[in-house]
């Protein structure tokens, strides 16, 4: 049986949250191993698309397709039961699908209905509730025991998410999957115009089933993997945003093309040698659309105030992003030095490496480096406290601070912070060497003050990808072939 199988990762963004609102700034966003899978297989009724999400209750959504001026029409079987992304994808996806091949080629494959599966690596979902009827505890252990893509044992709309940006993943999947089982693109793994058409038509898709332009980050991190990241200009979208029940189909093909005037920045990026990040959820939780309304409401008010913070905020990520770069070039030079001064860093608080600069060494740069990035990042989250006292957002509150302040204390963690637009949702550390991770979970899981769920992913720089089913453990077995 013929099947199309398309991988997209999670996002963390790890600087740059609000400042990347701006196509002013530019942030650092990391992709994730943890990644979000869409599986079509033609379907045994007519012009019937079945989109199937096993992990949840009530886990199957029907379509009827019609196309009307060169438009896709869904016509659903259950009409309380509206799953707007997925609709959106598949509306016009399908639309511009069926601009792009010949109708012989695209009616033939509608005929035959599609069927769709959505599945989500565990870590975009709490697992919580799973341990605690496993009697397991929170912690990496237990979590590695689970079943790959486990039921979630709730519906979609309560779920609760991790905020490693599952609906962009989602969608970035089902587009680039769509576009691949109606060959409507030939070799998108590596094929740069490709590539770009898949962002263009996933961020089209994103911004309009979330009702608004967003700053688009988690769409590219989807696509492109791990980046620094400057944003496309909303007015790119936002003529076709705007008209969202009266679409030219003529319009938004053209703005998807890759030849049109998109201006997003993308440089790609992964973490120096010897760097891990690791995430963990939070039991509290934040409204990210309300936090950044209340920043944008204050910068609105205070504009002078909050450039100069913004311009601080730039600053000190500007040299983050351009220290982690160098990293990679000094390991490029010479690895020797470049792993010693690694091991003696991993055994040393970050906030003492300053004294490592002042004995006479080889590798004294890697040093520099390394203490440069502990130091600018502490300026960042003070600064992302000072935004909280004058936006009353909760951007790192002051229990996250605590959390945080205790993951820096650990020996070789050069970076801990609230990733995104911040809150009580998750936090990151990064390190260097072998010894932190086991450390930073030890604080995690015995820390009273709020429960500290870790997750299982780490960095993958590479964005959404073909997979061969039988490569990816446990996908098959929650499919219905």
């Amino acid at each position: 049986m013929s099947l199309t199988v398309v991988s997209a990762p999670g996002k963390v963004l790890l600087t740059g949250g609000y400042l990347i609102l701006d196509r002013e700034y530019k942030g650092l966003v990391i992709g994730t191993s943890s990644r979000f899978y869409t599986i079509i297989q033609p379907g045994d009724n007519l012009s019937k698309i079945i989109i199937h999400a096993p992990q949840f209750n009530d886990p199957n959504w029907e379509y009827k397709i019609t196309i009307k001026d060169g438009l896709c029409e869904l016509s659903t079987f259950e009409k309380d039961r509206c799953n707007t992304f997925i609709e959106t994808v598949l509306k016009h996806s399908l639309s511009i699908i069926s601009n792009r091949i010949s109708s012989q080629k695209f009616d033939e494959l509608v005929l035959k209905g599609l069927n769709i599966y959505v599945i989500g690596s565990n870590d975009f979902y709490s697992q919580r509730e799973q341990l605690k009827n496993s009697n397991l505890p929170l912690n990496t252990t237990s979590l590695r025991n689970l079943t790959p893509f486990c039921k979630v044992h709730t519906t979609l709309k309560q779920v609760h998410k991790t905020g490693l940006g599952s609906s962009a993943a989602m969608t970035t999947s089902l587009v680039a999957a769509l576009f691949v089982y109606f060959k409507c693109v030939d070799n998108v793994n590596d094929d740069i115009k490709e590539r770009t058409l898949i962002h263009n038509v996933s961020q089209f898709c994103h911004c309009l089933a979330q009702g608004k332009v967003g700053s688009g980050f988690d769409v590219s991190a989807a696509v492109w993997g791990s980046h620094v990241y400057k944003r496309f200009s909303p007015t790119i979208l936002e003529p076709v945003i705007k008209s969202e029940n009266n679409i030219d189909i003529t319009v938004l093909n053209k703005i998807i093309d890759p030849g049109y005037k998109w201006d997003n920045q993308i440089k790609s990026f992964t973490l120096p040698p010897e760097f891990k990040m690791i995430l963990a959820e939070v039991d509290s939780g934040s409204n990210t659309p309300s936090m950044v309304g209340k920043v944008l409401a204050w910068r609105k008010a205070n504009p002078e105030q909050a450039n100069i913070l913004w311009n601080t905020i730039a600053s000190n990520c500007a040299i983050v992003i351009d220290n982690l770069i160098e990293l990679t070039n000094e390991y490029e030079k010479d690895k020797t030095l470049y792993n010693e001064a690694i091991r003696t860093c991993s055994c040393v608080n970050g906030s003492m490496w300053s004294n490592l600069l002042d004995q006479e060494r080889s590798g004294k740069r890697i040093f520099e480096l390394l203490y440069s990035i502990f130091t600018e990042y502490q300026k960042v989250r003070q600064s992302l406290r000072d935004m909280l006292n004058m936006s009353d957002a909760p951007i790192e509150p002051p229990m996250q601070t605590r959390l945080l302040d205790a993951c820096t204390e650990v020996p070789g963690v050069i970076m801990a912070g609230v990733p995104g637009a911040g809150g009580y949702d998750a936090i990151f550390c990064i390190g260097i060497g072998d010894k932190f991770v086991t450390q930073v979970e030890n604080v995690w899981e015995n820390w009273n003050e709020m429960s500290v769920g870790p997750l299982l992913t780490n960095e993958s720089s590479e964005g959404f990808r073909k997979e061969n089913l039988e490569n990816v453990l446990g996908l098959k077995n929650c499919l219905e072939l």
